[in-house]
C-alpha cells in the first residue's frame, strides 16, 4: 500500500477548509492556495515516478482489503492525469490572483477552487465506482459556486441551467450504480471487471453500460453538450480555463476507465455508440466554432470538438488509439487551460468578447498574439507541437481499423479548429485599432501563468518521444485490464 495516493485529495481539501476561516485576508488566501497547489504538484510528480518504477500503486482505506473497502489506485493513466491537473490548476490559480477581483476573493473563491481540485484528483485516483460518484459531486458542488460567484444576470441564468442538467445526470448516475450493484454485487472497479466477465455482458448489463455512457457523456459534453457553450461563457476567464481544462476530462476519464475495464465484452454496443456520439459531437462542435463571431462561444465549441475527437479514439480502442487518447488528453488539458487564459487577456485588452469590435492588438501585445497563434497550430496538430503525436495516433488507428468516416470527420474537425482560431487571431490582432488603448491590470502575473503553460505545451511536443514512454505504460494497462485487476485484487 502507498499512503501517498491520498495526498492529492487531502492537500486541497485541508487547504480549502483552512481558507474558509480567512475570508477577509486575501494575501493569506493567495499564499496558502499557492503553497497547496505547489505541494500537490510535487506529490503528483512523486506518484508518477513511483508508478513508473514500481508499477500500479494502491491504497486500501482503513486497512479494508478490496473489494470490501474503498481503494485508491494509481496506474499510469490516473497518475499522468493527476499531474496534468496539478499543472493546469496551478496556472489557473496564478492567473486568478491578478484577474478574479477582490469581491470574489472575499466570497470563498479560493476554497471553492480547492474543493473542485480535490474532487478532480479523487475522480482520477479512486478504484471504486460509488466513490467516483462522490468525487463527481464534490466537483459539481464546487463548480456551482464558481459558476455563480459574482451574481451577474448571465451567471445566474447559466448556473441554473448547469445545475438542473447536473442534477439529472447525478440522479441517473446513482440509478446506474444501484442497478449495477444489484446485477453483480460489487462496486470495486477491478472486481466489477471480473463479475461482468463471469456474468457475460448482455441484456441488463448492456442497458446498464448504456446508462453509464449517458451519464458520463453529460459530464463530458459528449453529444449531450447543449449546456456547455452557455455555461462556460458566464464565469470569469480564470474559472473558464479551469472548467475547460478539467471538467470535461473527468467525464472522459470515466468513459475510458469504464469501457476499457468493466464493459469491454460487447464493443458492438458500447464502442459503436461512442463512435456515433463522437462523430456527432465533432460535427456539431465544428459548426458552432465556425458559425459564431463571439470569442467566448468559439473557445467553448473548441472544447466540444476536442471531446468528440478523444471519444473517437476511445471508440477505436486499439493500442495505438488508446495511446493517442492518453497523449491527446494530457495535451488538451494544458492547451485548453492556455486557450482560455489567453482568451481572457485578449478580452481584457479589447474590452469585449465580440470579434467585430476588436483589432490591432498585435502592436501593443505582440507576445499574447504570437502565443495564441502557436497555440492554434498545436490544437490543430501541427508538428512538432504537443497536439501532433496524439492526433496522428488516433487518426491513423481510425483508418487502420476501417473507420474511414470517423477519421475523415476527425481530420475535418481540425480544419474547423484552425479556421475558428485563426478567425479570432485575425480579428483581434490585425487590422485597425478599435477603441482606446487599454492596459491589462496585473498583466505580469497573468502572462507568467500563460507563458508557463505555453513552454510546457511546446516542450511536450519537442519531447514527445520521452512523454510517449509514459503514455505507452498507461496504454498497456488499458489494453490489458488484467494488469489493473491483479494489482488491485492481489491475484
Amino acid at each position: 500500500m502507498n499512503n501517498l495516493l491520498v495526498l492529492p485529495l487531502l492537500i486541497p481539501l485541508c487547504t480549502a477548509v483552512a481558507l474558509i476561516f480567512l475570508k477577509e485576508k486575501i494575501a493569506a488566501q493567495r499564499l496558502i492556495s499557492a503553497a497547496g497547489a505547489l505541494a500537490n504538484l510535487v506529490v503528483c510528480c512523486l506518484i508518477v515516478h513511483q508508478v513508473r518504477e514500481r508499477g500500479i500503486q494502491t491504497l486500501h482505506m482503513g486497512g479494508w482489503a478490496p473489494p470490501y473497502g474503498i481503494v485508491f489506485v494509481a496506474d499510469m493513466l490516473a497518475a499522468l492525469l493527476a499531474l496534468t491537473t496539478a499543472v493546469a490548476g496551478l496556472a489557473c490559480l496564478v492567473y486568478a490572483f491578478r484577474s478574479i477581483g477582490e469581491s470574489r476573493e472575499q466570497n470563498y473563491f479560493y476554497p471553492s477552487f480547492q474543493f473542485l481540485l480535490s474532487g478532480v484528483y479523487g475522480s482520477f485516483l479512486t478504484g471504486d465506482i460509488f466513490n467516483l460518484f462522490v468525487c463527481f459531486e464534490v466537483v459539481l458542488i464546487a463548480s456551482y459556486a464558481l459558476i455563480a460567484l459574482g451574481g451577474t444576470k448571465r451567471q445566474l441564468r447559466e448556473s441554473l441551467k448547469y445545475l438542473l442538467i447536473n442534477i439529472v445526470s447525478s440522479t441517473l448516475f446513482v440509478a446506474a450504480v444501484a442497478y449495477l450493484y444489484a446485477a453483480v454485487g460489487t462496486l470495486n472497479m477491478a472486481h466489477l471487471a471480473e463479475r461482468v466477465a463471469e456474468a457475460g455482458q448482455g441484456g441488463m448489463l448492456n442497458v446498464i453500460a448504456v446508462l453509464f455512457l449517458i451519464v458520463f457523456s453529460l459530464k463530458a459534453g459528449l453529444f449531450l453538450f447543449y449546456w456547455l457553450p452557455g455555461s462556460y461563457a458566464s464565469p470569469p476567464y480564470a474559472v473558464r480555463a479551469l472548467f475547460g481544462a478539467l471538467l470535461t476530462k473527468v467525464g472522459l476519464y470515466a468513459i475510458i476507465r469504464t469501457f476499457t475495464l468493466v464493459f469491454v465484452h460487447d464493443p458492438l454496443i458500447s464502442h459503436s455508440l461512442i463512435g456515433w456520439m463522437a462523430a456527432a459531437t465533432m460535427i456539431l462542435g465544428s459548426i458552432g466554432a465556425v458559425a459564431y463571431s463571439d470569442m467566448s462561444r468559439i473557445l467553448n465549441y473548441n472544447v466540444v470538438i476536442a471531446v468528440g475527437f478523444i471519444a473517437f479514439g476511445i471508440s477505436i480502442a486499439t493500442s495505438d488509439a488508446l495511446n493517442g487518447v492518453v497523449f491527446y488528453l494530457m495535451h488538451d488539458m494544458i492547451a485548453k487551460a492556455l486557450l482560455f487564459l489567453l482568451g481572457g487577456l485578449i478580452a481584457a485588452a479589447a474590452g469585449t468578447d465580440r470579434l467585430q469590435e476588436m483589432g490591432g492588438l498585435i502592436r501593443q501585445y505582440p507576445l499574447i498574439g504570437w502565443m495564441f497563434f502557436v497555440l492554434a497550430l498545436a490544437l490543430v496538430g501541427v508538428p512538432p507541437l504537443s497536439g501532433f503525436a496524439g492526433k496522428v495516433m488516433i487518426i491513423r488507428s481510425g483508418f487502420a481499423e476501417g473507420a474511414y468516416a470517423l477519421a475523415a470527420i476527425g481530420l475535418a474537425s481540425s480544419f474547423a479548429v484552425l479556421y475558428s482560431l485563426i478567425k479570432v487571431f485575425r480579428h483581434a490582432f490585425w487590422g485597425i485599432e478599435r477603441g482606446p488603448k487599454r492596459e491589462i491590470a496585473g498583466l505580469r502575473g497573468q502572462m507568467a501563468a500563460a507563458a508557463g503553460l505555453f513552454v510546457l505545451m511546446v516542450a511536450m511536443g519537442l519531447g514527445s518521444e520521452w512523454v510517449y514512454s509514459f503514455v505507452s505504460q498507461a496504454g498497456e494497462v488499458l489494453m490489458q485490464p488484467e494488469i489493473y485487476i491483479r494489482a488491485v485484487l492481489g491475484r
